[in-house]
């Protein structure tokens, strides 16, 4: 049998695929390049990659569900966007199953070591170690989660055999890939400074005189395709369990002067979650999020239920208004992040209180709607006492939607943290560096964090996969991002948009970010975000211009009933469907 469905997903990546704006633009080095709509009448994918939504889009045209796609996605940006996700990591499902009728929320979030403890990144004087010295390396590294996570969404959802979604990125990490514009610079600017520190990704991602992997250069990870073919034929068990589970724990332990605490108990142990998916309504709408250990769905909907406490008319963009308002209401709900969001399975978590109408009532009447409030305190939506929280989160993460004839949905975001992760290698994958998404000091001023470091605890996350729902309670959007922290602020002020704007999910996508995590108001370079600096400062604002590089993909239903596509134009994404 498994001969058979080797042979068959074989096929599967040479059939051809009727595709919408297949042909794509040279990738620029900071990513932008022109998108046109795309609008297919039934299935879409929408991923970071071409391959990666070629191969989503041959299990959808071989009977396939969303569900079945997203693992051929998943499998595929392992390869081929290896700086932002892959099986070393962890990530955050929404599946909506048409039959049904339900929305299912899957949490496939590292967790932390047994043998992790408080201190562990501290100082011998209790001080927290640099972030930079605290990611490379075993220190940092969580036990991966997307797998066993995609194990048992598939075994609710799918419709193809597990060996079967696997099949192109097999034989594309057999074949190689061309090593795009965006990866090379990633690579050469030192964006993660240990990549260079250990002999696997050095080898893999510098040529043998150390130079960066040019552009175009024909990438091959036969030790990639092992693993995936051992995943294939024995499922996620060949990841947690035996030969391969070993090589994770010795890449840990052995990692020079910053080894990790990871064993192969907490592979064999690890469990996804199925959570409860967070909903409130928006005027007309229901907005479905993720709840903790993701701060990303509680903080959204806060925005969201901050920014309706007024009437919203967004005029011509960039809007000085609209960019205001929600810089505001983004400074309320960051400051409740830090001090309240953390996992809900090890410390209580007010998401009710927090989302409660009257609490945003009261918090909105913050607003000045002339003049920035500077730096939001924390409200008190219950008696629970807490210090804030710093952990750092760097914006290197993947998201894509995608959407199958029988009307399934998938939003999923996947992240191995830092550009590259923890830059350390097992089985042709790099291994996450999670744990430095924990806050560093388990306490402050006597009260606790609550997002402070505890084994098997998964560390909070801004990961934020959103599907909307109209007065009917049928799928009307799905979209999220990559962008650590400001993930948030890019998922709000795109949704935003969708929904009280005429603009199609592409020009939505091309406006310049305006994020404030309630610190200073950024403005993304070189977009038109920019013409809102000195009218911002007037209103009291501290402003930077800044490159903020999200990578939002989404999906829509029009009024014809037909499903337009997003496509980020910072990243070298690709839209196909049927």
């Amino acid at each position: 049998m498994t001969r058979f469905w080797w042979l068959l997903s074989l096929l599967l990546i040479l059939t051809p695929v009727h595709a919408v704006n297949e042909s794509l633009a040279p990738e620029s080095a900071t990513g932008w390049q022109r998108r046109d709509p795309v609008v297919v009448d039934q299935a879409l994918v929408v991923s970071a990659h071409p391959l990666a939504t070629r191969a989503g889009l041959a299990m959808l045209d071989n009977k396939g569900s969303a569900l079945d796609a997203a693992i051929a996605v998943q499998a595929m940006l392992t390869l081929v966007e290896p700086q932002s996700s892959g099986i070393g990591g962890g990530a955050f499902l929404l599946y909506w199953d048409a039959r049904r009728q339900q929305l299912f929320a899957y949490d496939g979030r590292e967790t932390a070591p047994a043998a992790a403890t408080p201190d562990l990144f501290l100082n011998d004087d209790g001080s927290p170690m640099p972030w930079q010295q605290a990611l490379v390396g075993g220190r940092s590294v969580g036990t991966p989660g997307v797998l066993r996570m995609l194990e048992l969404a598939h075994h609710r959802h799918g419709q193809l055999p597990w060996q079967q979604v696997f099949g192109p990125a097999i034989q594309q990490a057999r074949e190689g890939f061309r090593v795009t514009p965006r990866l090379h610079k990633l690579i050469a600017d030192g964006i993660n400074p240990g990549l260079v520190r250990y002999p696997e990704a050095r080898s893999y991602f510098f040529t043998a005189e150390g130079e960066p992997l040019p552009v175009g250069t024909r990438l091959r990870n036969p030790a990639l395709a092992d693993s995936l073919t051992l995943i294939a034929e024995q499922g996620a068990d060949a990841f947690y369990r035996g030969p391969l589970a070993e090589q994770i724990v010795a890449a840990v332990r052995a990692a020079g002067d910053n080894p990790g605490r990871l064993q192969a108990q907490d592979l064999a142990d690890y469990q996804p979650r199925e959570r409860a998916p967070l909903c409130r309504p928006y005027r007309e709408y229901r907005v479905c999020g993720f709840p903790p250990p993701t701060s990303g769905g509680t903080t959204l909907l806060q925005i969201l239920g901050l920014m309706a406490t007024q009437e919203l008319h967004i005029g011509t963009l960039p809007d000085l208004v609209f960019s205001h308002r929600l810089t505001q209401a983004s400074r309320l709900a960051y400051a409740d992040r830090g001090r309240y969001l953390a996992d809900s399975d090890f410390v209580e978590v007010p998401v009710d209180a927090l989302l409660a109408p009257d609490y945003l009532q009261q918090r909105a009447r913050l607003i000045d709607p002339a003049r920035d409030m500077g730096q939001a305190q924390a409200g008190e939506p219950t008696s629970l006492r807490r210090s804030d929280d710093q952990a750092p989160e760097r914006p290197s993460t993947s998201h894509f939607v995608i959407r199958d004839a029988e009307g399934n949905l998938v939003s999923m975001t996947t992240s191995i943290e830092m550009a590259f992760g923890s830059t350390l290698m097992a089985g042709g994958f790099l291994l996450n560096n999670q744990l430095t998404d924990f806050s560093f000091l388990p306490e402050q001023d006597g009260k606790p964090v609550a997002n402070r470091i505890a084994p098997g605890k998964r560390p909070r996350s801004s990961m934020a996969p959103v599907i909307v729902f109209d007065k009917d309670n049928q799928p009307l959007a799905a979209l999220g991002s990559p962008g650590g922290s400001r993930i948030i602020n890019y998922v709000a002020q795109s949704l935003l948009l969708m929904l009280h704007t005429d603009l199609s999910l592409q020009e939505i996508l091309h406006q310049g970010h305006v994020s404030n995590r309630n610190g200073v108001t950024e403005l993304e370079q070189d977009t038109s975000a920019e013409q809102l600096l000195f009218e911002l400062q007037d209103r009291g604002h501290s402003v930077k211009i800044r490159e903020l590089n999200s990578g939002i993909h989404a999906l829509r239903r029009r009024g014809d009933g037909r499903w337009e596509a997003g496509v980020d134009p910072r990243r070298e994404g690709l839209a196909l469907g049927r």
